[in-house]
């Protein structure tokens, strides 16, 4: 498929809990003219911690997006505050992929978006820096207690389950905060005059209309492996590739199933 932008964002390579095969498959589906990396592309948070932690398939993603770069594709890397390293690098370019600090994206129907991660706007994250890495702690041994249930789910025939994104659509406060979240990024759009805004930072993929503002978030590539693409008429649609992916895998299996049970007739 081939689409003018595609928004990614909360990649967290350098994490167990990266979704980096799922990443490349998508990547290998897709191509834009352009594409904007809106923050926590790397966790220096994790590696800072637990160290140096580098698959090969998370080279491959590195190496998909610079190949992209190199065969013409414009590409904007917007840091977020697992990787605020980089925004000491505003204006330098790597290997053909720019670090800005936010940035202005006028969709084909002439609508005006700002493009931010979303952190500045995150309390915890601005005033209480200690309190979010606890948090970031805590969100990874969910991470890890995650991926033992899925594979008692696979033993069983179970589809993939995401617990920490249940865990926010059950928890009150995690609920609330996403909803302040939504409401405050909205108003600084509102203010700046823009028609909507595309963020990340809270693993929380959405697209709606927020009194008149778009509110686009691109989600993440650790618990729903989401991103926002442009279409040819300036419209923003969110894929969910992991779903996306599910399904391929049934009606291959289906295929399978059908073909084997003609060979028997």
């Amino acid at each position: 498929m081939k689409y003018r932008t595609i928004f990614l964002s909360d990649i967290h390579l350098g994490t167990p809990g990266c979704q980096a095969e799922l990443l490349l498959d998508f990547l290998n589906c897709h191509e834009a003219d352009t594409y904007y990396l809106v923050g926590d592309i790397v966790d220096a948070w994790r590696i800072r911690r637990k160290g140096f932690l580098w698959p090969q398939a998370h080279n491959d993603v590195v190496q998909t997006l610079l190949a992209k770069a190199h065969g013409g594709a414009r590409i904007y890397l917007i840091p977020g505050n697992h990787d605020e390293f980089l925004r000491s690098y505003f204006g330098t370019h790597f290997g053909g992929i720019e670090v800005v600090g936010s940035a202005e994206f006028t969709a084909r129907d002439d609508k005006c978006y700002l493009v931010t991660h979303g952190d500045q706007f995150d309390a915890v994250v601005t005033n209480a820096k200690w309190l979010a890495h606890l948090g970031d702690q805590a969100y990874e041994f969910m991470l890890w207690l995650n991926t033992r249930i899925n594979r008692l789910r696979h033993l069983w025939g179970g589809q993939y389950w995401s617990l920490s994104k249940w865990a926010k659509h059950q928890v009150k406060q995690a609920v609330n905060f996403i909803s302040e979240y939504e409401t405050v990024l909205t108003a600084e759009a509102r203010r700046g005059g823009y028609d909507g805004v595309i963020c990340g930072h809270i693993h929380s993929a959405a697209i709606r209309d927020m009194d008149g503002v778009i509110y686009v978030n691109t989600g993440d590539w650790v618990e729903s492996c989401t991103a926002v693409v442009e279409t040819a008429d300036g419209s923003l649609m969110l894929i969910d590739w992991e779903r996306s992916a599910r399904r391929s895998r049934h009606r291959a299996r289906r295929a399978q199933h059908k073909e084997k049970i003609l060979e028997n007739v």
